[in-house]
């Protein structure tokens, strides 16, 4: 089934060469520009990328020292999970 469009109107560059979108959805869009003057836009979500605190980075050291040195609790017996899926 081919694609519809959902709207539809004509756009005039302003004079810094800008388009405007009329009652976008998104904020942010990945723009393709081809040879034969297509221009298409994808809407894009940005997100932050993960990061892990200073605070944590801190604490997986300190149990990494803990570690190296023995000092460690005793094995945690998991097997009554062994049936669980």
């Amino acid at each position: 089934m081919p694609m519809r469009a959902v709207k539809s109107y004509d756009a005039k560059l302003d004079s810094k060469k800008r388009i405007t979108l009329r009652n976008v959805s998104y904020e942010y869009f990945h723009v393709r520009e081809f040879d034969d003057g297509r221009i298409i836009l994808e809407p894009r979500e940005l997100t932050k990328p993960f990061q892990v605190s200073v605070n944590t980075l801190s604490m997986i050291d300190s149990s990494m020292e803990n570690l190296k040195a023995g000092k460690v609790s005793e094995p945690i017996d998991l097997s009554m999970y062994e049936d669980v899926e």
